[in-house]
């Protein structure tokens, strides 16, 4: 079946959420354009005229810096613009402008007087007004459009005001904020409508039933539509796709789909249907793609689902019964998700050849796993933890080459581990944990040179740890506690190059403690085991280490000083030993535990106690808290004489510097959050004002913030951030809150990142100042006209000062998250000065008043961690991820998504040999010297360890950041 103009979605969130990706696109009519840039016959005529001076009206709104290829007379050899023979002359056809940083709504004004034009295409803009021009009889262009792409702007018009659009055929205004008071007539006026996308908006009220016939694909995903699916929706008989996903609907889905008889997408997630899957969904043969994940759905897996359906997401429902023996054997299957429901029985015994993703966990299934479940030898991702599953791990397993992640934890599985699973090269996260599993660890794991997180854990294994286990270049991530493991630790875990959590605790382990590796930053437990000896002081080298706990072992002599160079602890546990002397004082806060050690002694002489910091250190601190409350009152007092001084500024702006006809917001709160006195004494809160109200001043839009540059009265400028409050999502409405939260990032100081100076709030909108140096966006200076020329120490620089400003966000005493990190965020203060910007949004955005999926609102496409899909939850394994992203942008110069493909996951494909990941690289940069080469080989390295799938794959930041320091 051939599609409108060019498929424009990317179904990417591989555990149930379905990100849309939505594409720019050139839609080509009965005409035969001359391409922009295209060879062209030398004596090809001028364009008409009046066409050529409103062009060259266009280039002068866009800009040619962000118009390229202009630098041609020509208009119809400039990019994204298309052009046929009219007559004897020329008219334009196409114009294609997207993410060219278009705000200036004028350019309308000019677009309406080409009469010729059939497609236009302005997505990802910063475009927030249409002007009335656009949609008023005068406007010649509305009458011969065909194609409207005006997706990811800020645009928030009537819905109602496209109806005077006769000739629209694909049109898609996706990611604004568009309304409508009677969705089901504004869709009726587009009378020869075939493709239409208002994903993410603000539509309300039930789903439309009267659009035109030729209607082919209909997205309304992200809006707050409510009701049922009504049955008249049915009668669209030509439908290919229906996204009626991240919505409110309610009831049971009609049971009338053998009406949708070309019907190949359906996506209904994250609504609150509720009643059986609809049977008749069974015999649609083109459905190639179906998604209802996280509804209330109930009764049992229609058999017949997966005969035609390639992708199948059934996941976070109340689906019981069994599933059905035929349910994973059909050809064509490819993925299967029906975690999280109540489903009983065993696994059928018969697999597709084409199946690579099988998500069956936190179910109730029983019986054995079948031994034929790798005949198709395709499987990648086979989940079947949180069940009720018996017997053998099958050594059939090793039969699946692909497998890159096999999770069978907390099962009732028994016998061995069979050595089979070792020949999976391609394995990266082995999870056998909570079982009954006994016998040895088999020495072949030795093998797995992908093995990235190791978890045996809560099993009855015994004989001793396979000492090639340790010299695994990827394994980050050992956990072995609670079982019956004996003989000494390896001394080849000092060989570890990842390892960054060691959990050996509760097992039958003798010997002396070895050497640990360096890279151990979060967890090294030993505990409830017979290790014997002292403490090595070389434990002291683990500067980074969280929790140390060697409790309840035989383990004698001094408690090393050296530990007192942990300085990143948090617990310390050496209870129940047979240690003497002193136990150092921390210089942070740390839990620690000496019960049982008759001989030892807190830094301040307290016995076997539980302490969580030294009785000298609480007498000081309470010191250093009274000090610092006088300093605080002081300044207070200070700030308070400051602001006194400024009170018109603050209060009463509405009678400082206004013209007649002007409309200030009036300020409600206003803080200067610094105490820098440069910066105290500079700005001015009625010049800030005062310049959010001239849209001249905007020099960047986003998709949360609105940015204005500023002058002050002494010359010095400043950014002032317009936080885009009226998306119900932000939570300015508590102001004391608010005030509260940007307080403390304001006492946040690094230079890579961007910290707020003070902030203004009015009755419906806050403003954040900050100080002015913008050279642009990494985006800008990667996928920018001058992207040709940034050689690799720049990005190399770039790199390490997104990294350096992450891991300090990552580590503050409340760790501040990012809920959207992308190089659209990251702003330059100079070609490789990085500052990350928008630090707040995680403090004042509620991601559960939204509309959408979790995953539509953390984060941007491309840049999306796949867990978000699903786990509903901001993390820091996310942020990596996000960073993991970015880090491949700037080796490879490609954007986060191309053709529809996330850039991460076109890496990850090509990572498997080294010949293949020599393609990742940016030629025009890689092949420059031998030297840059080797170390972008080692950043990519770093990048793809970010960017694994399962979040505990990935390292912390600091870790990271320690990585990238010694790329060579």
């Amino acid at each position: 079946m051939a599609m409108v103009g060019m498929r424009r979605y990317c179904l990417c969130a591989s555990h149930g959420f379905f990100v849309l990706v939505f594409l720019p696109f050139l839609f080509l009519f009965h005409h035969a354009p001359v391409a922009a840039g295209a060879d062209a016959p030398s004596s090809q005529p001028s364009l008409d005229k009046t066409q050529e001076a409103i062009m060259k009206d266009l280039l002068r709104i866009v800009g040619s810096s962000s118009w390229s290829n202009t630098t041609t007379s020509n208009p119809c050899k400039w990019s994204g613009v298309n052009c046929t023979r009219s007559g004897s002359s020329w008219v334009v056809t196409n114009i294609t402008l997207p993410n060219c940083g278009i705000s200036n709504s004028s350019i309308f004004a000019s677009i309406c007087r080409l009469e010729s034009l059939l497609a236009l295409d302005l997505s990802r803009n910063s475009l927030t007004n249409l002007t009335t021009q656009f949609f008023s009889p005068s406007c010649s262009t509305k009458e011969g459009l065909r194609l409207l792409n005006l997706s990811s702007n800020m645009l928030s018009h009537p819905l109602s005001n496209f109806s005077a659009f006769p000739q629209l055929e694909v049109l898609d205004l996706s990611l604004n904020s568009f309304t409508s008071e009677n969705l089901s007539a504004d869709l009726g006026s587009f009378l020869k409508l075939r493709s239409l996308n208002v994903s993410a908006n603000k539509l309300t009220g039930e789903v439309p039933t009267s659009m035109v016939g030729s209607l082919l694909e209909l997205v309304l995903s992200g809006n707050q539509l409510n009701g049922s699916i009504p049955p008249d929706l049915f009668k669209y008989e030509n439908l290919t796709l229906l996204d009626l996903s991240q919505n409110f609907l309610t009831g049971v889905v009609p049971d009338k789909f053998m009406k949708l008889s070309k019907l190949e997408t359906l996506l209904l997630s994250g609504n609150k249907l509720i009643g059986e899957i609809p049977p008749s969904l069974s015999n649609v043969r083109t459905l190639s793609r179906f998604a209802a994940n996280q509804n209330n759905f109930n009764g049992s897996v229609p058999s017949n689902i997966t005969k035609h359906v390639r992708m199948l997401d059934l996941s976070y429902n109340n689906l019981n019964g069994t599933i059905p023996l035929d349910f994973l054997s059909h050809p064509g299957l490819q993925s299967v998700d029906l975690t999280t429901n109540m489903l009983e029985g065993s696994i059928p015994r018969n697999f597709s050849p084409s199946l690579y993703r099988l998500r069956l966990g936190g179910n109730r299934l029983s019986g054995n796993i079948s031994d034929s479940i790798c005949d198709g030898m395709g499987l990648t991702y086979l989940e079947l933890d949180n069940n009720q599953l018996t017997g053998n791990i099958p050594s059939e397993l090793g039969n699946c080459k692909n497998l890159s992640l096999l999770s069978l934890a907390s099962n009732k599985l028994q016998g061995q581990v069979p050595p089979a699973i070792s020949s999976l090269d391609k394995l990266v996260v082995l999870k056998l944990q909570n079982n009954s599993l006994n016998g040895p660890i088999p020495y072949a794991f030795s093998d797995l040179k992908s093995l990235s997180i190791l978890n045996l854990s809560q099993n009855l294994l015994t004989g001793e740890i396979p000492s090639g286990i340790f010299e695994l270049q990827k394994l980050s991530i050992l956990d072995l506690h609670d079982n019956s493991i004996s003989g000494a630790i390896p001394i080849s875990v000092s060989l570890s190059k990842a390892l960054i959590e060691l959990n050996l605790g509760n097992n039958a382990l003798a010997g002396t403690i070895p050497t640990m590796p360096t890279t151990l930053t979060t967890s090294l437990n030993l505990s409830h085991n017979n290790l014997s000896g002292s403490i090595p002081s070389d434990i002291g080298y683990l500067s980074e280490l969280e929790i140390l706990d060697l409790s309840y072992n035989s383990l004698s002599g001094e408690v090393p000083s050296s530990l007192g160079n942990l300085q990143s602890l948090t617990q310390l546990v050496l209870s129940y030993n047979d240690l003497s002397g002193s136990v150092p004082i921390f210089r942070q806060n740390v839990s620690i535990r000496i019960e049982g050690n008759p001989d030892v002694v807190n830094g301040t002489g307290d016995k076997n106690g539980i302490h969580t910091t030294s009785t000298r250190k609480r007498h000081t601190i309470v010191i250093i808290i009274f000090t610092i409350a006088g300093a605080l009152v002081g300044l207070c007092l200070l700030a308070a004489i400051v602001m006194m001084s400024l009170s018109k500024r603050i209060y009463r702006v509405e009678d400082e510097g206004l013209s007649a006809g002007e409309s200030v917001p009036q300020i409600t709160n206003g803080c200067l959050i610094t105490m820098n006195s440069i910066h105290t004494s500079a700005i001015e809160f009625t010049k800030a004002m005062e310049a959010v109200c001239n849209h001249q001043n905007i020099f960047l839009k986003t998709r949360f913030c609105t940015y204005y540059k500023v002058v002050m009265p002494n010359g010095s400028t400043y950014s002032v951030k317009k936080l885009n409050s009226s998306d119900k999502i932000f939570q300015i409405g508590n102001q004391e809150k608010f005030a509260r939260e940007i307080e403390v990032l304001g006492k946040l100081t690094n230079s890579n990142v961007m910290v707020p100076l003070a902030y203004i709030l009015t009755a419906d909108s806050a403003y954040l100042l900050y100080e002015h140096g913008y050279k642009g966006t990494v985006s800008d200076l990667l996928h920018g006209e001058k992207s040709d020329n940034i050689d690799w120490p720049s990005r190399y620089s770039i790199a390490l000062g997104v990294a350096q400003g992450l891991t300090f966000l990552h580590g503050c005493t409340q760790p501040v998250l990012l809920l959207d990190l992308s190089t659209r965020t990251i702003h330059l203060k100079s070609s490789n000065e990085p500052q990350i910007g928008d630090i707040e949004l995680y403090k004042i955005i509620d991601p559960s008043r939204s509309t959408g999926s979790f995953s539509t609102i953390a984060g941007t496409v491309g840049y999306i961690p796949p867990e978000y899909a699903y786990t509903m939850r901001l993390t820091m394994a996310g942020n990596v991820y996000s960073f993991g992203v970015i880090l491949l942008e700037l080796l490879t110069g490609k954007p986060s998504v191309s053709d529809g493909i996330e850039l991460a996951k076109w890496a990850l494909s090509l990572s498997g040999r080294p010949e293949q990941r020599e393609q990742i690289l940016d030629t025009r940069v890689s092949g420059t010297s031998i030297a840059v080469h080797s170390q972008m080989l080692s950043v990519l390295n770093i990048a793809l360890s970010c960017v694994a799938f399962s979040p505990d794959a990935r390292p912390k930041m600091r870790n990271v950041l320690r990585m990238l320091f010694n790329a060579k």
